[in-house]
């Protein structure tokens, strides 16, 4: 995101000549509880041009050509967005589907902005900003990341998630493994010399090990596929296809990096 950010910054300030952020804010994603939210947050965003005051009502909205919901409404053709997912949760067939969507969306106008809905499944599992309030006067122990968004057992089951997974990081770190001990296990493994997987060579064995390198350095020793395309010298994109193939290799074929 960072890379197509800074990319369509720069060729809008060279069009219209001008300098500067083009942007206010940084890209933004987080963990939604699909079943709990994922609706709510359809809608929040979706009337978000409505809130700035963009477009003037909500048939305005149906049409308007910046928004995922003009799609949800039949108004603008978009191939590649999804609309079936989403309305799927509000009926079997389309046109019923769109029209309790609809409903469901102009019901929401009133509600004005909802930071609840920004991510933290303590803000939600408590009942609202008034019940955490009232939960910290009484020093109750809360627990909430405002990368998710979700209920309390949600939130606890994605950072212990994550947490387990930066434990193998430490773990595996604290007994020497490094991406010299991953480089020495892929040359065994595929019998190649170590300038072999920093190749750019195309031939099967040599992207195979260097997709198993690179799914090793990721997913057991936590390094990012930026760290890794200044390795390699490629993209982020490629490593990101490295790893990928690496996956399948070693589900395939039963590799561990710690056997």
């Amino acid at each position: 995101m960072r890379r197509l950010f800074f990319g369509s910054s720069l060729s809008f300030n060279r069009r219209h000549k001008r300098h500067g952020q083009l942007f206010q804010n940084r890209y933004k994603s987080i963990i939604c509880q699909e079943d709990a939210y994922l609706k709510e947050l359809v809608r929040y965003i979706h009337l978000n041009p409505l809130r700035a005051k963009i477009v003037s009502d909500i048939s305005e909205l149906n049409s308007y050509s910046y928004c995922g919901h003009s799609v949800l409404m039949d108004k603008k053709k978009r191939p590649w967005q999804d609309t079936v997912t989403i309305l799927s949760f509000f009926g079997k067939s389309i046109g019923g589907a769109r029209n309790r969507y609809l409903r469901y969306v102009e019901s929401g106008i009133e509600q004005g902005r909802r930071p609840e809905l920004v991510g933290g499944g303590l803000i939600r599992s408590l009942g609202g900003w008034r019940a955490v309030k009232n939960a910290r006067k009484g020093r109750e122990r809360m627990k909430g990341d405002h990368r998710i968004l979700g209920d309390s057992a949600f939130v606890m089951a994605v950072l212990a998630e994550t947490e387990e997974k930066f434990d193998r990081f430490y773990e595996l770190k604290s007994k020497g493994y490094d991406l010299d001990t991953v480089e020495q296990k892929v040359c065994a493994l595929f019998g190649v010399e170590p300038d072999e997987i920093y190749s750019k060579s195309r031939q099967k064995t040599r992207t195979e090990a260097r997709g198993l390198f690179c799914y090793w350095a990721v997913m057991e020793l936590g390094y990012s596929l930026a760290d890794l395309a200044r390795l390699f010298g490629m993209t982020g994109q490629g490593i990101g296809y490295a790893v990928r193939r690496g996956e399948r290799i070693a589900k395939e074929y039963g590799y561990s990096l710690t056997d």
